[in-house]
């Protein structure tokens, strides 16, 4: 079949691993596989936004009813994302209709209208991402397959270091990874995390007002899940002292332990973040 794959998709895949760019040629087979299997009808991808590590479409299924078929690129922080959407249950996420865990593909509730939560202003993006991510955080039971926080701390570690004849400001660096690699292991109240809930991974639906997609679970301190927010958001680098305030107390989280993770993030995490004021956000909020 002929496939029509977002040009920023393509791109990501074509240059971002070898398994990614083995993908993007299989991608074509796999959707049609997909699509013949569970009966869908489909229509044009999404393109732009937050779609880059993904083939999304909005699918029809065989009973008439609307659904998405999702086709994810291999990415080391996305390998639990079908089993974190099966614990939650649509509560408050998206609901697995359907999966194929060896092609990584999700046929996934649709959300309508489908609004995304970053066109509403930044503090009332707040109040509803807090109020998300205190459902989000359970405890799974034992022998869970979530991984610990502190492995992804450690792989985003280790990118850094492979950068270091880049780092713009070595010694604020090395405090940051010190840093990266202590907290997840020193975290007091531990639970599921999202990771990556921020206000482009929020769509307006019709069974509640707002379902989050894409997490990218792991298991571990709470305090490091309201981070990914604040690095989307404008006001981070006029305020980030009082941001980190408002979001630790919207969460009940200990204020100094969301401004430690964000500050490590900002040292550490650079090359991943492609913030330019990175560097301004851990300096204001280095730890004296």
């Amino acid at each position: 079949m002929t496939l029509r794959i977002p040009p920023r998709v393509a791109e990501n895949a074509a240059t971002s691993s070898p398994e990614s760019a083995a993908w993007l040629n299989r991608l074509p087979a796999t959707v049609a596989g997909l699509a013949a299997r569970w009966g869908l009808e489909l229509g044009e991808p999404f393109d732009g936004g937050e779609v880059s590590c993904a083939w999304v479409a909005p699918a029809r299924r065989a009973d008439g009813s609307d659904a998405v078929l999702k086709v994810g690129m291999p990415h080391m922080e996305a390998i639990h994302e079908v089993q974190g959407l099966r614990f939650w249950d649509g509560d408050p996420t998206v609901r697995v209709l359907d999966a194929d865990e060896e092609a990584n593909a999700l046929l996934l509730e649709r959300c309508l209208p489908g609004t995304v939560l970053r066109m509403l202003p930044e503090p009332e993006q707040d109040t509803v991402l807090a109020g998300l991510l205190r459902r989000l955080w359970r405890v799974p039971p034992p022998g869970h397959p979530f991984r610990p926080l502190a492995e992804m701390a450690d792989y985003w570690a280790s990118v850094t270091e492979q950068h270091e004849d880049e780092w713009p400001d070595p010694g604020l660096v090395r405090e940051g990874l010190a840093l990266w690699r202590e907290l997840p292991r020193s975290a007091a109240d531990e639970a599921l995390l999202a990771t990556d809930l921020h206000a482009g991974n929020v769509l307006a639906a019709e069974r509640e007002p707002w379902l989050v997609i894409d997490p990218k679970p792991f298991f571990g301190d709470r305090a490091y899940d309201a981070t990914q927010h604040l690095f989307n958001c404008d006001r981070l680098e006029q305020e980030p002292a009082a941001l980190v305030r408002r979001l630790a107390g919207l969460l009940d989280l200990d204020e100094e332990r969301v401004r430690l993770w964000t500050f490590t993030r900002a040292a550490a995490q650079w090359p991943e973040l492609k913030r330019p004021d990175a560097l301004a956000v851990a300096l204001a909020l280095q730890p004296a």
